[in-house]
């Protein structure tokens, strides 16, 4: 090995795989060799068990649907607001000094911590949960999306000027082209802080959802359902992932994203 060396996409899927293999094999030791007990941690098979009657037997399907539902609908909401917004405040300064403090000091709020209110306003209904992921990604949305196009380099908008481009095309043609694979990135890397926002939302005061199936497990002890509920997310969130890694480099393959 040696730094920033790539490796092939062959190599890089068995070394996660050889990851995933090492984790499965300390987790077997520590609960089949007496080291934790289960009902404390459960072990691999438990889980796949418990898994396969959460399928099966209680529609765990459907949960799976909603929180993806919601996930998805709080996002887009948010990716709506803010893309405006943060283009306006990197393409323009007053409007940065304007805005930035407010979302600055915003960004810092825990949704979490807007739930009581959200209950009182919206009631324990979907809104109430497309709120919490709203609030969660909206400012960090628009702070990091102002952020990329306010870095374009200064010298390709000199250049546009120097071409008698307006303003308005220096934006278009210029600011928006150079700032759009990181943009890209950016909604990628979001995403998955929406998925932690959703299981907040939905351990309070949910009917369905991944976060109602493993409070309903808290209560019952059932560790396996548990686990298998937090790996139902990582693969969510992983097929996701990849999913806009590969949306992202198809559409700008000039980037190095």
């Amino acid at each position: 090995m040696k730094p920033l060396r790539p490796v092939s996409g062959g190599a890089r899927v068995g070394y996660g795989l050889a990851f995933f293999a090492l984790f499965v094999a300390l987790w077997s030791v520590a609960t089949f060799g007496g080291y934790v007990q289960r009902l404390f941690l459960a072990d691999p098979l438990t889980m796949v068990g418990e898994g396969y009657n959460l399928m099966v037997r209680y529609g765990f399907s459907f949960d799976i649907m909603m929180t993806i539902w919601r996930v998805v609908g709080g996002f887009v909401i948010a990716a709506v607001v803010a893309l405006p917004l943060g283009i306006l405040m990197g393409a323009y300064k007053p409007i940065e000094a304007f805005l930035e403090p407010f979302v600055s000091f915003a960004r810092y709020l825990p949704a979490s911590a807007f739930i009581p209110l959200l209950i009182l306003w919206a009631g324990i209904g979907e809104t109430q949960k497309l709120l919490v992921i709203f609030l969660g990604s909206v400012f960090q949305l628009i702070l990091m999306i102002a952020v990329a196009v306010g870095g374009v380099r200064r010298d390709l908008v000199d250049a546009a000027y120097t071409l008698g481009a307006s303003d308005r095309s220096v934006v278009r043609r210029v600011l928006l082209p150079n700032a759009a694979p990181q943009i890209a990135e950016i909604f990628r890397l979001v995403l998955g802080w929406a998925w932690t926002y959703v299981i907040v939302a939905e351990l309070i005061g949910s009917s369905s959802g991944i976060g109602h199936m493993i409070t309903d497990s808290q209560a019952l002890l059932n560790t396996g359902q548990i686990i298998f509920g937090i790996i139902v997310i990582g693969l969510i969130g992983l097929i996701s992932d990849f999913l806009f890694k590969a949306v992202n480099q198809r559409l700008f393959p000039w980037a190095k994203l």
